[in-house]
């Protein structure tokens, strides 16, 4: 869904029909459903000093940080100097609650409905998107299980050849190859959450033994006081897990991978779990290991 913020009382504004024309510096060839967004910036001085703007929205309560209603974004004007005298002598309101002067734009919605459940955003300029957990599923399924090489091969089998071939590649090659293991997976998840502000958190789960070190890596979130297991490159348990919280999920998890990657044989000091950020891309296996093992043990 694309999305646009604002700060407030504007977006306010906009969600209880006081204001039906954003203003902008610039046009926009967009036409169709948009989110609004009330960003996180607390209100200007200029703007609380704006005692009739603000007496608008004395008795309205503010989401600062939500997508707070959605819309229709049907045509972006060009601001005349005609255009700006009929605003300002025939839609006073419309008026006080835009900046409208030569060279701007109008950007006219319609079909306004506010949200019922606010949907917790980070925001971010210009027009973007914003995916729920679902919606990022979907997009994921483009995305087959498998690896790219030095020299972009695509590979559907993890082999011998993977440890010293195998390179990292960032969101925008994934969706371009529609491949990936699941440490390129993580990255592109973590790209399509990047603006969806739930506490996202990417693991790398690895078994230290002699021989191959097996891994998986997984993201998590948070939403509405429960904790989520989001997994589309382990095709077993493809899906989107709800649990209580973060010891219940690590452990079913864990479980799992014993079960079904380890065949119940395992050290259980040799198991290990670890919070990582965002890596470097175009970087092979020993350093993707040690740049997950530089994270926080869980």
């Amino acid at each position: 869904m694309k999305v646009l913020s604002l700060t407030e009382p504007f977006a306010t504004l906009i969600k209880n029909g006081f204001k039906t024309i954003e203003t902008r510096s610039w046009k926009t060839n967009y036409r169709g459903r948009l989110y609004i967004h009330a960003s996180s910036t607390k209100i200007s001085k200029d703007t609380l000093k704006r005692q009739k703007l603000m007496s608008l929205v004395n008795d309205l309560s503010f989401h600062f940080g939500y997508i707070i209603c959605e819309c229709e974004l049907v045509d972006c004007i060009y601001m005349t100097e005609e255009y700006v005298e009929n605003m300002k002598k025939n839609h006073p309101q419309e008026y006080l609650c835009g900046e409208y002067k030569v060279g701007r734009y109008a950007w006219i919605l319609k079909n306004i409905k506010p949200l019922s459940n606010p949907i917790k955003a980070k925001g971010n300029l210009n027009i973007w998107n914003f995916y729920n957990e679902c919606e990022i599923m979907n997009l994921m399924r483009n995305t087959e299980y498998g690896w790219l090489d030095k020299n972009n091969n695509k590979h559907s089998v993890v082999d011998e050849t993977y440890s010293d071939n195998y390179i990292l590649q960032s969101p925008k090659e994934i969706i371009k190859n529609k491949i990936g293991v699941c440490w390129d997976q993580v990255e592109l998840e973590r790209y399509f959450f990047k603006n969806n502000d739930w506490n996202i958190k990417t693991i790398f789960l690895v078994h230290y033994d002699e021989n191959k070190c097996p891994t998986h890596t997984f993201l998590t979130f948070e939403k509405e006081k429960k904790v989520y297991w989001f997994e589309h490159a382990w095709e077993r348990f493809r899906g989107i897990h709800e649990y209580k919280n973060y010891e219940e999920l690590f452990s079913d998890i864990k479980n799992k991978f014993i079960k079904f990657e380890l065949n119940n044989e395992y050290e259980s000091e040799n198991l290990m779990l670890y919070e990582y950020s965002k890596p470097k891309y175009h970087i092979g296996t020993k350093e993707f290991y040690s740049h997950c093992e530089l994270g926080k043990k869980l």
